[in-house]
């Protein structure tokens, strides 16, 4: 029985970078959906007091009954009266504007980063993963999603400016591993809005392989932590989806995002893949044909030899979007 299965103990991820716009809500909105697909029942935790993810799945955050800011913000909120069924097998714990004020009125609490462990905890078997969506930001908030979290994953794109970013994110995971969760560890990278065609992309990817491999057997957070694949590829998509309150299954599941976030989904959770390939058709008897003449085949083979071939042009792949802006968080 893996991690995402034991009975009472869900696994509990943060998806987290400092930096806006690197796809992250997008990313945990569609591996949620993703993982709900696959029949394991998912939480999704929205912790950005912008409430994008909220939004993404068509939840209304002016409209609610409870939020993640009454949760953290009164101890004694039910957290399960707060918690809305969004789809088959996925929950969403959402969030408020209201939520930006809570880091200001939690200072003094003595608890104020356990907030969010101890409400989880009340609910932990009902559920086989929690996805935690946190701010572009290093405060109350992901400090609680990091105390609560069993690992992290980071969503980012294959820029240099990026790797700079994931090392100061990586510090501060390992501050919280000695300070506040000693079993929090780093699950891994995901690049998003990926394209591999590029040189930057490969030196970038290189790089994060070779960091990886070089933590292997060390005493740090991410000596287990892995790229993630296969890459999330830029996909106009992808962008498109939060305005009709839909996940990428759901408005576009031939999308080239869709079979992204579904992949990488299985290789998280080591979910075996679905065939694609399609059978050979069956091949029928061969004819008897009368062979041609020797004078034709060779009249035929000169005749193609002072053909000059046509320059082939390379077409962009499908999936790359002609837009210059990328999908938001």
């Amino acid at each position: 029985m893996d991690a995402f299965h034991q009975p009472g103990a869900p696994r509990i991820i943060a998806l987290m970078n400092q930096k806006g716009g690197v796809g992250k809500t997008t990313t945990t909105v569609n591996l949620a959906a993703a993982l709900a697909k696959q029949g394991l029942r998912t939480l999704m935790v929205d912790l950005d007091p912008q409430a994008h993810a909220t939004l993404h799945l068509g939840i209304d955050p002016t409209a609610l009954d409870g939020s993640i800011y009454d949760v953290l913000h009164e101890p004694e909120t039910e957290i399960h009266r707060a918690i809305v069924e969004s789809r088959q097998n996925l929950w969403v714990l959402p969030a408020e504007t209201d939520l930006a004020g809570v880091e200001n009125d939690l200072r003094d609490a003595p608890d104020r980063n356990q907030r969010l462990q101890k409400a989880l905890n009340a609910v932990r078997d009902r559920f086989d993963v929690v996805m935690l969506d946190c701010p572009p930001a290093l405060g109350l908030l992901t400090l609680n999603a990091l105390t609560a979290a069993d690992s992290v994953l980071i969503p980012m794109q294959a820029h240099y400016l990026a790797l700079q970013g994931v090392s100061k994110l990586l510090e501060t995971v390992q501050l919280v591993r000695q300070s506040l969760n000693a079993s929090l560890s780093v699950e891994g990278v995901i690049l998003c809005m990926h394209e591999m065609q590029t040189t930057l992309a490969q030196e970038v990817v290189a790089d994060l392989e070779d960091f990886f491999q070089a933590a292997k057997g060390t005493d740090v957070p991410w000596s287990s932590a892995r790229l993630l694949r296969p890459a999330v590829r830029r996909n106009i998509k992808l962008a498109e989806c939060p305005s009709f309150g839909q996940t990428i299954f759901e408005y576009a599941p031939s999308a080239a995002g869709a079979a992204d976030y579904e992949a990488l989904a299985r290789n998280l959770t080591g979910a075996p893949e679905h065939s694609t390939q399609q059978q050979p058709p069956a091949t029928e008897p061969a004819q008897n044909v009368e062979p041609r003449p020797q004078h034709e085949l060779e009249s035929e083979a000169a005749s193609q030899a002072q053909v000059e071939p046509k320059p082939q042009v390379p077409q962009p792949s499908s999936w790359v979007d002609d837009s210059p802006y990328g999908y938001p968080t």
